[in-house]
């Protein structure tokens, strides 16, 4: 079975072109396709050059993050979704044995959301990528339940990663805190919307990916439980409902019982914090993603995940192969 990278981003050829030749594509400019940071500027050559030298048989390849677009017009937005989408599936032909694709959907619309995401998996695509947010709406919001219930019923797969900026660039935008720290909250605060808005418990059949590693969430899911009234003074080690509802709670269980709905990469540059990842999720809940070819891409990750003293060699497997074959049906 093949070594899958569910973590990889591309900025489109076509994109770079019309970049290069006019300065805009769809009115963004060199930004969006971030063409100054990481490998997002390589060819597709070099792409894979680096693949075989990481010992990565196939990479889960999404649009740069700069393409969502949300806050654009929609029918801008769903042309730059369209170009992307068309361009991740040329080199899914090109190379069938090298690359799955994922796409990305109009969420400031969720009715063409959902026409979209059909499209996509009637092309063939695992799923989309999608920012933790609309503008500022999260996805408790009653307007995006078709669009779950439309992702539960195809079996797309969700990957949530952030994109623009972090909930800490108001704050303090030194120091790259938007991405040391608001990257890893943005991820914490999607888990907790869609558990304490109920969203899990009306699509319990949703496949969810979180990005780097589920931000904060693993850390912090017990003080969700406490918050919740799921851990009372006098707690014995059962957490049962009934939730306070004075605050908007709306879940059925308590927010930890959550976590195993929820996919993980192992992106988080340390064998002791991933030790811990895989103790408080499950190793089943646990796959290989680099973040490649962003800066901060896990480098060498197979030999990165193998040569770890605090993960078995089952464990290593699980991560690197069994899970990730699993989940995508390859």
């Amino acid at each position: 079975m093949p070594v899958i990278d569910l973590h990889a981003h591309v900025t489109p050829e076509r994109y770079k072109r019309a970049i290069e030749r006019t300065g805009y594509w769809y009115g963004l400019d060199a930004r969006a396709g971030e063409l100054d940071r990481g490998g997002f500027a390589q060819p597709l050559s070099q792409r894979l050059e680096e693949m075989d030298r990481f010992g990565v048989d196939m990479q889960l390849i999404t649009p740069t993050v700069g393409f969502y677009q949300y806050e654009n017009s929609l029918e801008v937005t769903k042309m730059i979704h369209q170009e992307c989408a068309d361009e991740i599936e040329e080199m899914l032909t090109g190379h069938p044995d090298r690359f799955l694709g994922m796409g990305m959907v109009p969420m400031q619309d969720p009715p063409t959301a959902v026409d979209q995401l059909e499209r996509l998996m009637d092309r063939g695509f695992k799923g989309i990528i999608l920012n933790d947010h609309v503008a500022g709406v999260t996805y408790d919001d009653p307007r995006y339940l078709p669009f779950f219930e439309a992702a539960e019923s195809r079996g797309a797969l969700l990957f949530f990663h952030q994109g623009g900026e972090t909930i800490t660039t108001q704050r303090n935008s030194r120091y790259k805190l938007p991405n040391a720290v608001g990257n890893l909250t943005e991820r914490t605060m999607l888990y907790a919307t869609l558990v304490f808005g109920g969203v899990l418990d009306k699509y319990p059949n949703l496949q969810m990916l979180l990005a780097h590693g589920g931000g904060y969430t693993p850390y912090g899911v017990a003080r969700m439980d406490k918050v919740a009234g799921a851990l009372p003074p006098e707690f014995d080690g059962e957490m049962n409902p009934p939730f306070p509802g004075d605050d908007g709670f709306d879940h059925e269980r308590p927010p930890s019982e959550y976590l195993d709905r929820f996919y993980y990469d192992c992106c988080t540059y340390s064998g002791p914090v991933l030790r811990f990842l895989v103790d408080t999720v499950g190793i089943e809940r646990v796959v290989l993603g680099t973040d490649y070819p962003a800066p901060m891409f896990l480098h060498d990750p197979v030999n990165w995940v193998r040569g770890l003293s605090e993960l078995t060699n089952e464990e290593k497997e699980a991560i690197l192969v069994g899970n990730s074959n699993e989940l995508l049906g390859v």
